[in-house]
Formats: structure tokens, sequence, C-alpha cells
């Protein structure tokens, strides 16, 4: 297993294969680098490299929960890309790591290619971070894999035509197994980091966006997505008329990556950086 040691001493799990132009992949809020397994085929002749979070799946739980901000998210992505000697990379982010993808460009540019974000922008809709704030930090009900993947599917109605091997799939990727039923893969601490920001002052993310300029971007939009609205994609659109669209039919927050609009996307977003 790969890790590396961040400046203040975590272990951060990452895993980093094949070989060409390097794509760094950062997952959702509470997922892991497995979140991108449907989209890794589609990725061949790449270097694709995927960082656990601190506090989620293989890497250390921070016992400061303050730390569990976007700053120190990209304070590790930056120390990560060093360890490895990597100069630039290709972002692509999910969710909290197309967040992640913004800040970057903010504050460490000259180490980007390009960002793809898929299903997230400068506004989040309170519909999803209410839905976030509904589980987050909590282990299921369900007992099993199984009883979790009957459940998605009948919660997650934003979603269609998936099948319930995918559901399946997406048990096991985000619940361990134990004697006593499922648990998270990512510390409950995260909760308070979310709360604590939503009682925050609200801040403008638009700037951050607006700190892609001059880099080649993406955005992938679930078309039944709680978390960006169609009305955000289309300023962002509007603000990077030269920005690769593409919206998923069947999908809420977030889409897979799988499918053949976001694929299409991505792969005329990795043109434009060769």
């Amino acid at each position: 297993m790969a890790t590396f040691t961040t400046s203040d001493g975590l272990s951060l799990h990452y895993t980093d294969e094949g070989a060409g132009l390097p794509i760094l992949c950062l997952a959702g809020l509470t997922r892991t680098g497995a979140d991108f397994d449907y989209v890794m085929p589609h990725l061949s002749g790449h270097r694709v490299i995927r960082l656990d979070y601190r506090g989620r799946g293989g890497s250390d739980f921070d016992p400061n929960w303050q730390n569990y901000n976007l700053n120190v998210e990209c304070r590790d992505v930056v120390e990560l890309l060093d360890h490895l000697g990597l100069d630039k990379v290709a972002l692509l982010g999910t969710s909290r790591g197309g967040l992640n993808a913004m800040v970057l460009a903010a504050v460490a540019k000259g180490r980007l290619l390009g960002a793809a974000l898929n299903d997230v922008g400068p506004v989040l809709d309170p519909k999803g971070l209410e839905l976030i704030m509904g589980y987050i930090g909590r282990n299921p009900s369900a007992k099993t894999h199984a009883e979790a993947a009957a459940t998605m599917a009948a919660l997650f109605t934003d979603f269609q035509n998936v099948p319930g091997s995918r559901w399946l799939e997406e048990a096991e990727k985000h619940y361990t197994q134990t004697e006593s039923g499922l648990k998270i893969t990512y510390d409950p601490a995260l909760r308070n980091a979310v709360e604590a920001a939503a009682k925050a002052d609200p801040v403008d993310l638009w700037p951050l966006f607006d700190a892609l300029a001059d880099l080649p971007i993406a955005a992938i939009r679930g078309a039944n997505s709680n978390l960006l609205s169609a009305e955000t994609l289309a300023e962002m659109h509007r603000r990077r008329p030269d920005m690769i669209v593409a919206t998923v039919p069947d999908r809420g927050h977030v889409p897979f990556l799988d499918e053949p609009q976001a694929i299409a996307a991505l792969h005329e977003w990795l043109g434009l950086l060769k």
C-alpha cells in the first residue's frame, strides 16, 4: 500500500497506476479513491493517481477534526505531488474534489494542467447539502452490503436505470462489513468539520472558479443533481465559454463517470492537455 507522510505527520494512502499524462483524482467528501474505479478503464494510456484524503479510506484519521478543510487538503495534495516529483497534474475532482481543484487554482495554479469538475461548482445547492447532513458521520442502519445496496436503490430516486450490481459495488466501496454491521470508511468527526463550515459566514466561491482561467476545464453534471444546479452550470459556462460541458441523463449527485457523456467529455478535455 503506497503512503506518504504529511508535514504534520499523518500517513496518507494513494494509488499510482499507469504511465503517461499524470491525472490526479480527488474524491467526494466522505469517499475514497475507489470513487474512480468505474472510469479507470477509460483512462488507459495515462498515469492515474488517486488520493485518500486525511480521515478517509486507508489514510490516517486526524486527531484535530478542524483540519478536515479544503486548505489543509490542498496542502496535502501539493505535498503528494512533491513526494511523487510531479511538477503538474491534470486534476479530476468529484464533488469535494472539484472544490479542492478550484482552491488549488487559486493557491497553486502552477501545479495544474487543467481541471475536470464532476457535479460541483461555485454554488452548492442547499438541497444537496441538507441531504449530506442527514447521513454524514453515521453508520448505516443496514447490516449487510446487500441490505445497503437495496436501500440505496430505493433512496436515490434521482438515479435511474442503474443495475442492482452497481448499487452493490457502491455499498462494498463505501462501507466496511463488521460483526456488528456496516461501518463508514471515514472518520465520524468529519461531521464536526462540515457542521462548523455550515455555521461559518458564507464564502463566495466564484473567485475560486475564476482562478481556473486559462486552464482547460470540463464540467460534468448529473441531470438530476441536487448539488450542482442547471443555473450554476450555465453561469460557469457563461464565464468560460470554452469549458467542455456534459450533462449525464438518469444521474443525480454524482455521475459514476463511466457514462458515455462523461467519458466523451473527459476524453475531449484530456485531448486539450496533450
